[in-house]
């Protein structure tokens, strides 16, 4: 991302924690992030290129926080399972965007909030992806349509506690993690 995008989505984030998405303004995006209102349209189009802009900025981030934490764990299904669920978990806790996010949406209105919920091929597809790699590189034998399925289902269920979290994040992680080593395990038995 070149200099002067980043620094737009910065202030665009910024902007979002500060009073919603609702309340983003591409003016004042522009101020802070030292371009012109003109700059902004030229990179993004509109707010809701912006958005996906932006969207994309929140997922690489937490992508590259699943990738180091399966990483630390190796072949480990259970330990990698439950430190990738649990930092994205607390990670989507403690994210002010993220609280934004859910705190706009539940005053009505958000448009940010789709990302996580009916617009969430973005989120499913790196995330899963980043499972697919590992347990790729894990599970050599196992079926890779299983893997996919065992993929997707965790991290459906991981933005599902997100989006509404139901128990304290260690439990929704130690729950997660054992369905995910039923999951992966199972994938990787042969029929």
């Amino acid at each position: 991302m070149g200099e002067a995008r980043n620094a737009i989505v910065e202030a665009a984030r910024a902007q979002a924690v500060a009073g919603g998405w609702d309340g983003v303004r591409m003016g004042v995006v522009a101020t802070a992030a030292g371009v012109s209102r003109q700059t902004v349209y030229n990179e993004f189009g509109t707010k809701a290129g912006l958005a996906e802009a932006l969207a994309r900025h929140e997922v690489d981030r937490f992508v590259g926080e699943v990738r180091a934490a399966l990483d630390e764990h190796g072949p480990d299904v259970r330990a990698a399972a439950y430190a990738a669920i649990r930092r994205t978990l607390a990670s989507a806790a403690d994210n002010p965007l993220v609280k934004a996010i859910l705190t706009s949406a539940r005053g009505g209105s958000d448009e940010l909030l789709p990302y996580l919920t009916t617009r969430a091929d973005l989120v499913l597809a790196e995330s899963t992806a980043a499972l697919r790699e590992w347990a790729g590189r894990h599970l050599p034998g196992a079926d890779p349509t299983a893997l996919a399925f065992a993929a997707d289902s965790i991290v459906r269920l991981v933005v599902s506690h997100i989006v509404l979290p139901q128990a304290p994040v260690d439990e929704t992680a130690d729950k997660l993690a054992d369905l995910a080593v039923h999951l992966f395990l199972a994938a990787a038995t042969p029929r």
